[in-house]
């Protein structure tokens, strides 16, 4: 809050009541005297004569022309003057007054100067010092500004003046005290100059005559207010202000108000003069030191306002400043340790308090940077920078903070400063304060952690030296561990504390800033601080290192600080004990212990990670054999990303070998813990953490020797319940599909291989169907299990000879077995290979047949296969199979061994043909047991579905398949249909026209179960198996299962999309519990297979129709389509006959299966955009996984049937862009996206968008609409809107390549009659390209240019047309039954009633009425039509015959029959604003404007809408150049449109004409009219001598405050005399008689207050010496002294008023502004306009508050705002007066 003096203690109502009537004896008294002085003379026949002789002396004035004139007027003047000397009185004083001002400017020359100088020192002795001090505001109006700007020559004459006549005045001289200083100051700018001592002397008397102290206030006040006159105070200030003791009161030399001394020092060493700052300086050394008692005693404000602007001088730059800065805040002693203990004493209090009150609230006049640029700055000298770093450091980083979050990424130059001063404070200071604060948060309540988070905000936001991070951050890292540790320990409760968990962030962050190196050697140390390091644990060692009070809670710690990573490891593995066990006991659940323990092992790895093994051994006091235990305690209960960070931490430490005592996991009990917990997450529900525990498990398994990982697995394998087995082979079975080849699973974990692929044989249904599950889900590659049989197979103790046997008469080749083998193990093998070959079946064989032995990962399988058969390149798996078998087949023991071998051997053998049976051979039956065996088969699918009997599908989906090929060996059609068509261009009309029957018929129930297979949840774990049954079956017989195509693919597509919901479900969930999810990429992409087929299927034939819901049945006919089957591309020939009957139509059943697959694959292509996370959470992994596979697959899908189907797949992706994306700009972009990745090029998506839309508006007849299918659910504005968004989004190159095809629809548009709804959108996307065209060298090319304007200018006409007729509505109606109707042509124009949302922008919704639409035209036409004329019209005239026509269509009838003209639509004002801007176009909105601004009824408007107006008026005049002219000729005399006018509207006339020159001058920049300004004075002063009127000049006042406001003050020089008279004589002539209420006279009186209203608060220097005649402006205004009497104009009119009696008032002053307290309330105030508010009144009584209050409100406003204007109040205020509208 800003100090303001007070008038003064209150006195007794009584004293009060007797002063008050005192103060209205002596103001009576004063105006007698000057009504008396004025009579005296009025009867005397001879005065009168001598007023004649005036008045004719006067009159010559106007006549004056040159400076000769002058000297003539004032010879007259003064010759008449003398010719009645007798007379003490001088008549029409006031005229005289003016004539002598105006013949004292400045640039006239000096003998005219002189003759004046002459004729005022006649006057000033014939009145005499009574009638001086009379009339002393008249006389000095034009003396005192003179003196600064008169001649050499001239300059002694006017001191004369002021020393023979002005200080004779004595005490009269008190009013115009501060302006007589203002006006002698002149005279001491140079020490050596003519006048120096002169003026020095005259000063040094004008002290004399009142008081030094008042003196003085003057001159605080002159340097407060005139910026000018600020060197030439100090001058004076410096030689007569006498050098104060420190203890000495310096009120009796300046006053009592020390605050005033203080704000007009502190405006000095704000000036932008050096000299200035540098004097103002020199003051402070001179007369208020820091330890003075004066500085001392004053306000806080006071000492921090000049504290403020005393260290804003060390951002100059400049040593002689700085040096004397330092002085003043260090004394001038020459010892440092004195100048130290003086800043420390007296200084540093009051500077840290002034730069934090900066940082904290940072002044509006500078950058929020200052004061931390000023502490960078004083820095420099370190007995003020290390001092000061200490106190404020914490804070000014504090600030910093603060900042730099508000302000966001506008905060680049307060980060830079930031860095500076990081980079210039010393760490240890800033270290010690923050270790201080932390250790104090830390022992505290855990509340608070602000310290805290300020280190984190450091480490962060800065870069750090080498220093730091090799020292300081070291000890504060193991110091603040080692305190939170012994907290812990103490009370482990604490671990749920807020301040923990924030230190914990900080060591995280404090770990990844640490170099490695600094954590593995002790810091650099000398001195003292080695010794206390040797002796002294962590904490204690950084509280003697930073000089810190060590805490007494830390007890029982090191007796030496160890390296950095020892303690830090030792202190990490305690929290996390600690953590674990709070984890352990807290019943419910514990987010802070598990946070903290979380990021504990974080750290513990990340320090493990910076060991080095090559250094020594390092020992740890640590107990490994209790850390564990703990450790594996919190794998229970907890989320994964605990159970992530515990094995993570383990491996590390037990891979790491340099330290002891160390850490062994190689044992059962503690990898069993371990792995059972991970093996929990990759059971289904934890889709999002099987990547991740995959690789938890496999670095279990490298991190110990001994395959304990393979035994876990098998034990949880072999587990007695069914359900926890089920569990673990679909988490063995995510952790086989996750893990890589090079990791060799199938021989690293043969055991739980063999265990899943036993279950492929045994009887148990339940057992069996999880195994085909596993092998069907996680295989991942049939070589995995076919390497480790083979090297089973291949055991070289199966030892054989080739030989031969006679078999009926025939040799046939064999083996004999030569000793024996464990012939059950390999039927064991053999049959586990069975299994796998008839589950496998073609998939199988195809992986054998195709992959060389030569692939496999493992050379012991090399090794053997070398001994079977002999090395070839190309040795196919199925070449060894096929060969391994027939040896086994053909393999029979010896003879000696045919008793104990044969009965295994027959066996072997029999498992053997099994195999070779199940690879090449296949079985057929009869149809009638095949159907009788199907329908059983369905109905039983259909009961093991619903009844959740999942272990039977598996085997029933097998036999149906086969059960449906021995039916039938395939769908001729399929098979030769298809080839031929593809042969003969015109086999597909006479395949298609006789299509062969299959003898196969599907069961009626089978759909629906297919159906029910793939949608029941509870059907998931065996999807797989139904999924492949479609893939298989269906394609083979696709005619007979044609009727299910359509249902299965809206099955499919509601599978995906549950599945993605799921997907982004979890992707969007950010808490740290587990999160259960089902969908998988597996699950995903099989899906995404059986769609493809399935829709490709389908657009192969038509099938007929399906009707929508609400068609008519009897609606028959064929509908318009697209081509057939594959063969439609944008390659397909145009020239088609005719389509044949199963044709592709927007109503048959393979389109709309189309459509909704593209939905569902253009919803994954939208969603599934992988956006790479900053810190990787556990389920990133497996969601970046399901991400990039499915976008990928959903990709190639795409493709497929863009190739397939172009143009519906098009439409469909627009229909769902429409539908999706309108209000999402990054789905829209994603859309754009997927169709460059569809299409060639650009150029093909317009193409075919301008296709799709051309069909719709075709009228060629059904050739051309009949191309491709109409999507129904699409109209023409929606394709509209995306060929305008894609146009948009294009680059400018290549909007050259889609410009002919864009042309040539926009012909089509025109060319159709009736299409007035596609001409809007048309113009828009004309617009885009050719506003793109306009920036590449194509409009260069003369035929582009042309085009590009004859169809702009087209759409242009078309559009003003439509925005011309508010009737033509009716062809925006149409429904969408009505828009299907043929209109002269065959092809439909479909329509969707959903359409609603995007033709809003069109205005081609259903039932919108025609005004939105002109609305949207027109808004459009303001945005981007006319803003890039230029660019799409290029030549001027068709620019302005294009503006003419908006203009003549929309602006012109808008404006017009406007009770308030300026009130019009916002739309019509921008396009109007937008051809001002257009050279080209001013004849076509000139003449609107003009008449606007013509109109009587132009200010009727709001003062808003002359603001929205001012940009208009401002091109008109700036564009035109006589308008003017005209304007000011029509100013002078009002034009009468009538013979019979009478006085009082010829009055209101010239009074608008007025008011429009303020309005237009009001809207032009600074100085833009100054070469008019001698014309305007002109007609002004014409104004104000010829018509009295008071409505004309209130609009005088009203301009002249416009131009205060528009023209530089010294440009007003001239008019001063004239301003000053008018308002002297208003004034003055009110204060004799007042107004009475109603008087016209008081709307006059009301400009007039608000004219001065303006100059006070503007405080203009040029104003400054003419402010005394209307308001008190020195200190007497609030320090009242004794007997005073108000001689100021406006406080005599108050003091006058205020007598009126108060039961006449009429209240309205009740609603008064309080004067000054609204800028008073500000902690940096403004000021602005009392009277801002009053726009009219009705009493005087109403402007009594500003009249008491003008005086007192100026020097408070003066006194606290620092020169600071609301000019936003100030032009508010001006058009507020200029609009009556409210």
């Amino acid at each position: 809050m800003t100090s303001t003096p007070r008038i003064g203690t209150p006195r007794p109502p009584d004293s009060a009541l007797n002063d008050k009537k005192e103060v209205s004896g002596r103001i009576s008294g004063i105006i007698r005297d000057r009504v008396a002085a004025q009579q005296t003379y009025a009867a005397d026949p001879k005065f009168k004569k001598y007023t004649a002789q005036v008045e004719k002396c006067l009159n010559t004035f106007d006549s004056v022309h040159e400076w000769a004139d002058f000297i003539a007027f004032l010879k007259q003047l003064l010759k008449t003057l003398q010719s009645y000397q007798q007379f003490k009185e001088i008549p029409r004083k006031l005229i005289v007054s003016k004539r002598l001002a105006q013949c004292l400017n400045p640039a006239l020359p000096a003998g005219v100067h002189q003759r004046a100088l002459d004729v005022y020192s006649y006057i000033l002795a014939v009145i005499g010092s009574d009638g001086l001090k009379r009339d002393l505001q008249l006389w000095s109006s034009g003396l005192f500004p003179f003196f600064q700007y008169a001649s050499t020559s001239v300059r002694p004459i006017v001191l004369n003046i002021y020393e023979t006549h002005y200080l004779p005045l004595q005490e009269g001289l008190r009013p115009a005290m501060k302006s007589f200083v203002l006006a002698l100051l002149p005279g001491l700018e140079e020490e050596t100059g003519e006048f120096f001592d002169k003026v020095l002397g005259l000063l040094d008397r004008l002290s004399g005559t009142i008081s030094p102290a008042f003196l003085f206030q003057n001159i605080w006040l002159v340097m407060l207010t005139t910026p000018s006159a600020r060197q030439t105070a100090l001058n004076f200030v410096s030689r007569r202000l006498p050098k104060v003791k420190a203890d000495e009161d310096i009120t009796a030399i300046v006053g009592q108000d020390v605050g005033l001394m203080i704000r007009a020092f502190a405006a000095a060493l704000e000036d932008e003069n050096l000299l200035v700052r540098r004097a103002g300086l020199e003051l402070l050394l001179q007369s208020l030191h820091m330890d003075s008692r004066a500085f001392k005693s004053s306000q806080a404000d006071d000492r921090v306002i000049l504290m403020r602007a005393a260290v804003g001088v060390v951002l100059r730059r400049d040593l002689s400043l700085n040096r004397r800065f330092f002085t003043w805040v260090l004394s001038p002693a020459e010892q440092s340790p004195q100048m130290v203990e003086y800043f420390k004493t007296h200084s540093i209090d009051l500077l840290k308090s002034t730069l934090l009150e900066e940082m904290h609230s940072p002044l509006p006049d500078y950058a929020a940077s200052r004061p931390f640029k000023i502490f960078v700055s004083l820095l420099d000298k370190w007995e003020i920078g290390t001092p000061l770093t200490e106190a404020l450091i914490y804070d000014a980083f504090k600030a910093i903070k603060r900042i730099l979050e508000s302000q966001g990424d506008d905060s680049d130059d307060m980060l830079m400063t930031a860095s500076t001063l990081y980079e210039a404070i010393e760490p240890h200071a800033l270290w010690k304060d923050l270790l201080r604060r932390i250790l104090s948060e830390l022992s505290g309540d855990g509340r608070t952690f602000e310290a805290i988070s300020m280190a984190a905000f450091i480490l962060k936001t800065f870069k750090h030296d080498e220093e730091v991070l090799t020292l300081h951050l070291p000890v504060v890292f193991v110091a603040i561990l080692e305190t939170l540790k012994v907290h812990l320990e103490a009370d482990a409760s604490r671990v749920r504390q807020g301040n923990v968990q924030s230190t914990i962030l900080l060591l995280e962050a404090l770990s990844t800033h640490i170099p490695p190196q600094a954590l593995r050697q002790p810091p650099e140390l000398t001195g003292d601080t080695l010794a206390a390091a040797e002796s002294q644990g962590p904490h204690r060692f950084a509280c003697t290192f930073y000089g810190i009070q060590p805490g007494t809670e830390v007890t029982g710690e090191r007796t030496s600080t160890n390296l950095p990573l020892v303690t830090a490891f030792e202190d990490f593995s305690e929290v996390s004990i600690i953590a674990a066990r709070s984890l352990a006991k807290s019943g419910e659940k514990d987010d802070q212990a598990q946070d903290v323990l979380d990021r504990s092992l974080h750290i513990i790895t990340r320090l493990v990670g910076r060991f080095d093994s090559k250094e020594e051994v390092l020992r740890l006091a640590w107990n490994p054999d209790k850390w564990l235990p703990q450790m594996l305690d919190a794998l229970e209960n907890t989320p994964f990303v605990i159970v992530d960070r515990v094995v993570t931490a383990v491996v590390a430490i037990h891979q790491s070998h340099a330290f002891e005592p160390a850490l062994s996991i190689d044992s059962r009990p503690l990898m069993s813990r371990m792995v059972n917990t991970l093996f929990k997450y990759l059971r289904p529900d934890r889709t999002a953490y099987h990547v991740r525990a995959t690789n938890l498990i496999w670095s279990l398994e490298d991190a110990t020797s001994r395959p304990h990982v393979e035994s876990i697995i098998a034990q949880n394998l072999m587990s007695p319940e069914s359900r926890n087995i089920q569990e673990a082979y679909e988490a063995f079975g995510v952790l086989w599909r996750l893990t890589d080849d090079h990791l060799l699973p199938g021989f690293r974990l043969k055991v739980p291989m063999m265990i899943v692929l036993e279950t492929l044989k045994t009887d148990e249904p339940h057992l069996r169907r999880i195994g085909e599950t596993w092998m069907r889900c996680s295989l991942k590659s049939y070589l995995r299990v076919l390497d480790p049989i083979l090297y089973d197979l291949l055991d070289p103790s199966v030892r054989r000879v080739p030989s031969s046997s006679k078999v009926n008469g025939k040799e046939l080749p064999t083996f004999v077995y030569e000793r024996p083998f464990d012939q059950n193990y390999v039927n064991h093998v053999l049959e586990i290979l069975l299994s796998v070959v008839r589950f496998g079946g073609q998939g199988f064989v195809k992986t054998a047949r195709s992959n060389g032995v030569r692939r496999s990962q493992y050379s012991g399988v090399l090794d053997r296969v070398e001994k079977v058969l002999p090395a070839q390149p190309e040795t196919t798996y199925m070449d060894v199979l096929l060969e391994t078998l027939l040896r086994y087949l053909q393999s029979e023991p010896a003879a000696h061994l045919s008793i104990p071998m044969s009965p295994f051997n027959n066996v072997i053998q029999a498992t053997s043909i099994d195999l070779l049976q199940a690879l090449v051979a296949r079985g057929e039956f009869d149809n009638v047991s095949i159907q009788t065996v199907e329908a059983a088969v369905v109905g039983r699918l259909y009961s093991t579905v619903h009844l959740v009997r999942l272990d039977l599908q598996n085997k029933l989906l097998h036999l149906l398949h086969s059960v449906i090929s021995a039916s039938d060996a395939g769908d001729p059609y399929y098979s030769s249909g298809l080839k031929e068509a593809s042969g003969d261009p015109q086999g597909a009309k006479s395949v298609a026209s006789e299509p062969p029957q299959p003898n196969y018929t599907v069961n009626q129930l089978l759909i629906q179960t297919l159906l029910d297979g793939i949608s029941t949840p509870t059907n998931r774990p065996v999807l797989q198996h139904w999924l492949d049954f479609i893939l298989t079956t269906i394609p083979q017989f696709e005619r007979s299962f044609k009727p299910a195509l359509s249902p299965l693919n809206d099955c499919v597509c509601r599978q995906l999309r549950r599945a993605l919901a799921d997907v982004l479900r979890i992707s969007v969930s950010g808490t740290s519990a587990d999160v259960a999810s089902t969908a998988s990429d597996s699950e995903v992409l099989m899906f995404l297979n059986v769609l493809e087929r399935l829709v490709l299927l389908s657009l192969d034939r038509g099938v007929g129709i399906i009707p929508f819901e609400e068609d008519a049945p009897e609606k028959t006919g064929q509908e318009p389509g697209g081509l057939l089957g594959y063969m439609s591309n944008v390659f397909s020939s145009d020239n088609i006959p005719s389509l044949p009957e199963g044709q592709l139509t927007a109503r048959s059943a393979g389109y709309r299966c189309l459509h909704e697959a593209i939905r569902v694959l253009y919803a994954f292509w939208t969603s599934t955009v992988w956006v790479a996370p900053q810190f990787w959470a556990s389920q990133d992994h497996t969601l970046f996984l399901i991400f990039s596979r499915s976008r990928t697959r959903c990709r190639r899908v795409l493709e497929h049937l863009f190739r397939a189907q172009s143009s519906e797949v098009l439409e469909s992706i627009v229909d769902c862009w429409s539908k999706d994306s309108t209000d999402n700009a990054s789905q829209s972009q994603r859309a754009f996206e997927l169709m460059d990745v569809l299409t060639a090029s650009a150029q093909n998506v317009v193409h075919m968008v301008c296709e799709s839309i051309s069909m719709r508006l075709s009228t060629s007849g059904p050739d051309k609409a009949r191309k491709q299918a109409l999507n129904p659910d699409i109209s023409d504005a929606i394709l509209f809107q995306f060929l305008e968004r894609y146009l948009t989004q294009l680059e400018s190159p290549l909007a050259l390549q889609v410009w002919s095809r864009v042309l040539q629809l926009a012909k089509e548009v025109l060319s159709i009659r009736d299409m007035k709804p596609q001409v809007y959108p048309m113009l828009r996307c004309i617009t885009v390209v050719g506003d793109k065209l306009a920036s590449t060298i194509a409009t260069e090319d003369r035929r582009i240019r042309k085009d590009i304007q004859d169809i702009c200018s087209k759409l242009l006409d078309s559009c003003l047309t439509i925005a011309s007729r508010a009737d033509q509505g009716t062809w925006m109606r149409r429904t969408a039954r009505e828009s299907l109707v043929p209109n002269g042509r065959d092809s439909p124009i479909p329509r969707a009633a959903s359409d609603s949302k995007l033709d809003e922008k069109y205005g081609t919704s259903v039932g919108q009425d025609s005004s939105d639409v002109i609305e949207q035209i027109n808004t459009f036409l303001a945005t981007s039509v006319i803003p890039n004329l230029v660019k799409l019209l290029f030549d001027n005239d068709k620019i302005s015959a294009a503006c003419g026509n908006i203009v003549y269509y929309v602006v012109g009838p808008a404006l017009k029959g406007k009770q308030r003209p300026l009130d019009v639509e916002s739309v019509i004002l921008d396009m109007t604003r937008e051809m001002t801007r257009i050279p080209s176009a001013l004849k076509a909105w000139r003449g609107p404007v003009v008449d606007i601004l013509n109109d009587n009824r132009f200010f009727n408007s709001t003062p808003d809408s002359g603001l929205r107006w001012k940009p208009v008026i401002k091109s008109l005049f700036d564009a035109d150049r006589t308008a003017f002219a005209e304007l000011l000729s029509k100013v002078a005399t009002a034009p009468s449109t009538t013979l019979f006018t009478n006085r009082e509207y010829e009055n209101l006339l010239r009074s608008l004409n007025l008011r429009r020159l303020s309005y237009v001058l009001y809207t032009a920049e600074k100085n833009h009219f100054l070469t008019a300004l001698p014309t305007i004075q002109e007609k002004l002063v014409d104004i104000l001598r010829n018509s009295p009127a008071p409505v004309i000049q209130s609009e005088v006042y009203l301009c002249i405050r416009v131009l205060l406001c528009r023209l530089s003050p010294h440009n007003l020089t001239s008019f001063w005399p004239v301003v000053l008279t008018e308002l002297y004589r208003l004034f003055d002539q009110a204060i004799i008689s007042l107004p009475s209420d109603g008087s016209e006279d008081l709307s006059l009186l009301l400009a007039a207050s608000k004219f001065l209203d303006l100059l006070l608060t503007l405080q203009t220097e040029e104003f400054q010496i003419h402010q005394w005649i209307f308001i008190t402006d020195t200190v007497d205004a609030v320090f009242r002294p004794d007997n005073w009497t108000p001689e100021a104009l406006v406080d005599l009119l108050g003091e006058v008023a205020g007598d009126l009696p108060v039961a006449e008032a009429n209240g309205s002053s009740t609603a008064f502004p309080q004067a000054a307290s609204t800028p008073l309330t500000e902690r940096r105030p403004l000021r602005r306009p009392i009277l801002n508010p009053i726009r009219q009144i009705d009493s005087i009584r109403d402007l009594i508050p500003f009249f008491s209050h003008a005086s007192i409100a100026t020097y408070e406003t003066t006194y606290a705002s620092d020169g600071n204007i609301d000019w936003e109040a100030v032009e508010r205020g001006l058009v507020d007066d200029m609009f009556d509208g409210r």
